[in-house]
């Protein structure tokens, strides 16, 4: 465990036996967190990984803040944007690795959005046969959902993290305050993750997210403490229950997530952000629920109007909905050649389902 924080700052313990860590969630707190944990850990060589979106500032701070401390820091860039999630990126950055004398005592530092925390998080769960990990998320999206669990990943062409581990971080620092430089459109896409948490596992938590729109899109601290801080206890609780996926539970955090992933990779992985495509997605999975008389047509309205009133995209782009349907197969839930979905039963409940006809997934497409 991490030593006792300073009073401006939120400790969430995720429970996972040996595997336990901290998320220490405040604002400003990077360089003095960063320290502490470096010397909580024994880091005394670290390898940074960031993407040239975020080197300057919060990459560069956590590396002198690392510095400050005598760790010795080697400083990886890679390009923005989800095409540096691959295996050829992966590979570079090993051949990196390795050129920088890494060992099994070196630490690997994510510093950026989700396309960051899986990269690196992959390469530390193979590189020497594993490596410790620490997540710095410096997007919403990544701060509420991808930075917590262990799910680390590189992208195949045809098939979002398709390739990748359970590899859980030592640590996860979230600071507010990063996000105050964050691009409106990335900011806005983190939504999509927050949303799902209220729909699968908190009623009350979506109703707090209607009432605070305001406050939400003017990035007000002391809200975002609070969504942010729910959001990694929700998520947690599912994770100490189902770490690797075994039971079920864990599958209900990819509510939307089979529609999303199939609108990334059929667009190529450049049209939407991973949290718009979430946010299509989870509504085109409340009207598959509609179709299968599990919620009615108010319930994804409710779902719709909280989307829109945030900034998300609510609409699918045009494309032929077969080719999602395909794309659809690669989804790691499929199980025995046969697609599953997480579905709504009521707010703040999902369940997993299978055996659903094509052409009933075929008009939740296209709405």
């Amino acid at each position: 465990m991490v030593d006792p924080t300073p009073a401006q700052t939120d400790m969430i313990r995720v429970e996972l036996g040996e595997r336990s860590y901290d998320i220490l969630l405040g604002s400003a707190i990077l360089p003095e967190v960063s320290a502490r944990v470096a010397r909580q850990l024994g880091m005394t060589h670290a390898v940074v990984i960031t993407d040239d979106n975020v080197e300057t500032p919060h990459a560069i701070c956590v590396a002198e803040s690392l510095s400050d401390v005598d760790v010795a820091v080697d400083l990886f860039v890679v390009d923005a944007g989800e095409s540096s999630k691959s295996v050829q990126t992966a590979e570079r950055l090993w051949q990196q690795l390795l050129d920088a004398n890494t060992d099994r005592k070196s630490v690997v530092v994510a510093v950026g959005g989700g396309v960051i925390g899986d990269l690196a998080g992959f390469v530390a769960a193979t590189y020497a046969r594993g490596l410790t990990f620490v997540q710095v998320p410096t997007t919403l999206l990544a701060q509420v959902d991808s930075s917590v669990g262990g799910k680390v990943a590189v992208n195949l062409p045809a098939a979002k993290n398709m390739v990748g581990a359970f590899w859980q971080p030592s640590a996860v620092i979230i600071d507010t305050r990063v996000l105050s430089s964050l691009p409106h459109r990335e900011y806005v896409a983190g939504w999509g993750e927050v949303v799902k948490y209220g729909v699968i596992q908190d009623a009350d938590f979506l109703a707090y997210l209607e009432q605070h729109v305001d406050r939400i899109l003017a990035r007000d601290d002391e809200t975002l403490r609070h969504v942010i801080a729910r959001c990694c206890r929700l998520k947690a609780e599912v994770v100490q229950d189902d770490e690797r996926e075994q039971s079920g539970r864990r599958a209900i955090l990819n509510y939307g997530h089979t529609f999303a992933h199939a609108l990334e990779a059929v667009t190529g992985y450049e049209q939407l952000l991973h949290g718009e495509a979430v946010a299509i997605g989870m509504l085109c999975a409340s009207r598959l629920a509609e179709s299968l008389h599990l919620v009615d047509d108010s319930f994804t309205a409710r779902q719709r109007r909280l989307l829109s009133a945030l900034g998300l995209p609510v609409d699918a782009p045009r494309m032929d909905p077969q080719r999602l349907l395909e794309s659809m197969q690669q989804d790691k839930k499929v199980a025995h050649g046969r697609l599953r979905f997480v579905l709504p039963v009521r707010m703040g409940h999902v369940e997993l389902f299978g055996d659903i006809d094509p052409q009933l997934v075929r008009a939740a497409i296209l709405g």
